[in-house]
């Protein structure tokens, strides 16, 4: 089978407004289509580009406390989170249509009385063609995030390549990457919020373990984009970068096709030649010739964990 023709595609180093999700959906949307019109291809945009990430923010919690102010901090957190069925992913999905686009947008989805930091692939004119809920939130996202199960880890088949989402650190979570590559993964999108200089060795590390092409979003985003009373532990001065971004798109032998960029917003682009995955894996393939599954095995449960699951008790 050949492989798909070269494209373009990019990385949407952006800040999103955190707690105006319209505003972020119709920013999210204008980038679509500016790209577009560049001519990419896939668009990877950062965690949390809807719904914010909240940096800095400790939502009142002291071990063994919640106090009033935090409970109210989750209350507009909520409030500014996102429906699947929304009127906010409505535009992105019609972007995504418009221009043909392969989309991977991260959000802050809203079940109920709990958020789940999601990533989202759009497919063109499919719409909404998948989603991954964060497997394990890090540190203090877990007072805030719910955690995700198995039902929502597959990859995407797209007429680019096969399309995986893996949140922040869920990166280093070597069972899960494992997973990806068992699927064939050939375009690994990595939406975070680590913008420490480390990140560009962990993206170069995957890709030469996965032989696929990764591609890495972080948000750009000041202080000054949070309201004034936002508890924020870095301070309040309005021009503090809160996240620096560092996105960037890393080839399948581990090379550095763009970025990353700690400058600002940004769109930052490379040619990627699915070709060279095959040639990549020539002399590595982690779930193929290069795997002992006589000694090593790995067992995924991608089934989904109601709370509540019904039955019916009729005749």
């Amino acid at each position: 089978m050949s492989s798909p023709l070269p494209f373009l595609a990019g990385v949407a180093q952006i800040g999103a407004d955190p707690f105006d999700p319209m505003a972020s959906a119709a920013k999210v949307a204008a980038t679509i289509r500016r790209a577009a019109g560049d001519g990419v291809a896939l668009l990877v945009f950062p965690e949390a580009c809807i719904g914010g990430y909240p940096k800095g923010a400790s939502f009142s919690t002291p071990v063994g406390m919640r106090l009033p102010e935090g409970r109210e901090a989750f209350r507009r957190y909520h409030e500014a989170a996102i429906d699947l069925h929304g009127p906010e992913l409505a535009l992105v999905a019609e972007a995504a249509a418009e221009t043909g686009m392969v989309v991977v947008l991260g959000v802050i989805e809203r079940d109920g009385g709990t958020l789940y930091c999601t990533a989202l692939i759009f497919d063109g004119e499919r719409g909404l063609a998948g989603r991954h809920r964060k497997l394990m939130p890090t540190a203090a996202e877990r007072l805030i995030w719910g955690f995700g199960d198995g039902s929502t880890m597959e990859a995407v088949p797209t007429r680019l390549g096969t399309v995986g989402a893996v949140i922040c650190w869920e990166n280093y979570m070597p069972a899960l990457r494992m997973h990806m590559y068992a699927q064939g993964v050939t375009l690994y999108c990595a939406p975070t919020a680590d913008d420490r200089d480390s990140w560009l060795s962990s993206m170069r590390h995957i890709a030469l373990e996965g032989r696929c092409f990764v591609l890495t979003a972080c948000q750009f985003i000041r202080r000054g984009a949070y309201p004034a009373d936002y508890d924020c532990a870095l301070g309040d001065a309005p021009d503090t970068v809160l996240m620096r971004g560092g996105s960037a798109i890393v080839g399948p032998l581990g090379q550095v096709l763009a970025g990353p960029d700690f400058d600002g917003e940004t769109v930052l682009t490379a040619r990627i030649d699915p070709a060279e995955i095959l040639r990549g894996k020539y002399d590595f393939d982690a779930t193929g010739h290069y795997a002992r599954p006589d000694i090593f095995r790995l067992e995924v449960d991608t089934a989904a964990k109601p709370a509540v699951l019904r039955r019916d008790g009729g005749l």
